[in-house]
């Protein structure tokens, strides 16, 4: 029997010929990421002192203070110091800060390869699989292993594949793609399995929105998000001087999946998740009219350059609707540069919206763009919880960067496809 894409690549680091959903396998782990709040600081850092050890691999680890950066108070800032010294006291040069979300800097810096196995302390690690790896959030308990021995034990999941066929309309993107997913799945309906995303629709996507799709795969509760290598990985990797030859890894025809989706491209409308799930999804043509008072257009998810660059294209000379704020994190330093090189931020910024640093402070709450009671945010970022992104009393919308923009011209959730 033929093997999924999760089976290869976790029998390959196992050291095995083969592997099938429901294995127990230790593999070998290619690279481990914390971030500064589930980082060295939480109980790894102790641990590691009581034990009287070092670190595996030094290179082969990645630390990036992003949720807590550019710090808001004291003890942010000095949860910053302490995973900056801690990299500096363990020789792991692989430490960025100040530079945007651990995801996008780990695809951005060369740390994502195909068929690697990567662990990270958060949630949305499973973004990675719109590159062809198999990588999945941990806890700092499990990451401590994974810092003494380079190894961890994981369940081969089972996989679902969804595919989807033809082209996206007028007025939808990635994000439209994947919450439409999620809403049919649900935020648990693929607890412990692979989501595997295949179809023309996603063939003809370039990088930026297939990262919008993957990094979202937990939101169903999945382990791991996957899109088949092609051409366009390994153009992207190229775009960062990684020159090797990978194969275009991708599931066996005669490989078993537990269940199988398919959807019609063509059909897709632009569609938001409501409060307070992110399986709670609807057209917006359902929702057309509800007031907002915060619109926010960044995160890993949702602020990469094809992101802010469709934004613009709807608010070009035209002005967001008064008392609204619009805010604009890109996901990193270098997409900040590079639209601020080709005009993009200066487009947004005419139209009324607030450039931030590149950070994960808006998406969360921390800081930056929290949300009081009362107030309705449309966001183009990954999860819409009760107090997500500010005050339990608050409501969280998510949408697509276009159907943000679009909300941010009336001041209510709109319709994007009149803006294009």
């Amino acid at each position: 029997m033929g093997m999924t894409m999760s089976e290869k690549i976790l029998a390959q680091a196992a050291g095995k010929a083969s592997a099938k959903a429901g294995d127990i396998l230790w593999v070998k782990v290619d690279k481990a990421m914390m971030d500064d709040v589930l980082g060295p600081r939480v109980e790894i850092a102790e641990k590691l002192k009581e034990l009287n050890v070092g670190v595996w691999d030094k290179d082969k680890i990645v630390v990036i203070s992003d949720h807590y950066t550019p710090p808001a108070n004291a003890t942010q800032a000095a949860i910053v110091k302490f995973t900056r010294d801690w990299c500096s006291a363990y020789g792991v040069d692989n430490y960025y800060e100040f530079v945007g979300p651990c995801h996008q800097i780990m695809v951005e810096k060369g740390h994502v390869l195909p068929g690697q196995i990567i662990v990270g302390t958060d949630s949305h690690t499973c973004m990675y699989g719109a590159l062809g790896s198999f990588s999945t959030g941990i806890g700092s308990t499990e990451m401590l292993g994974v810092l003494v021995t380079g190894e961890i034990w994981l369940k081969v999941p089972e996989t679902v594949k969804v595919e989807w066929s033809g082209n996206l309309p007028k007025g939808t993107m990635a994000k439209d793609l994947v919450l439409k997913t999620i809403g049919k799945v649900g935020h648990v309906g693929a607890t412990y399995k692979a989501i595997e995303y295949v179809g023309n629709t996603i063939e003809n996507m370039i990088m930026d929105e297939r990262m919008a799709i993957t990094n979202m795969a937990v939101e169903m509760g999945a382990k791991a998000g996957l899109i088949p290598v092609d051409n366009i990985t390994l153009e992207y990797l190229k775009e960062r001087n990684i020159n090797q030859n990978f194969d275009f890894l991708k599931s066996d025809k005669e490989a078993h999946f537990c269940d199988e989706l398919r959807f019609n491209a063509e059909e897709l409308e632009p569609v938001a998740a409501c409060p307070h799930e992110v399986d709670n999804v609807t057209e917006i043509k359902n929702i057309e009219g509800t007031k907002i008072d915060q619109a926010y257009i960044g995160s890993c998810t949702g602020g990469r350059y094809n992101d802010l660059l469709m934004a613009a294209k709807v608010l070009e000379g035209k002005k967001i609707a008064k008392g609204i704020r619009l805010l604009v994190s890109p996901s990193s330093k270098d997409i900040w540069d590079r639209c601020a090189k080709d005009g993009i931020l200066q487009k947004l910024s005419d139209a009324g919206a607030v450039i931030l640093s590149p950070t994960c402070g808006v998406c969360l709450g921390l800081h930056s763009g929290t949300i009081a009671p009362g107030e309705v945010c449309i966001s183009s970022t990954n999860r819409n919880f009760i107090g997500r992104m500010g005050s339990a009393d608050s409501q969280i919308y998510l949408a697509s960067p276009i159907s943000v923009a679009a909300a941010a011209i009336e001041g209510k959730i709109a319709d994007p496809r009149k803006y294009l």
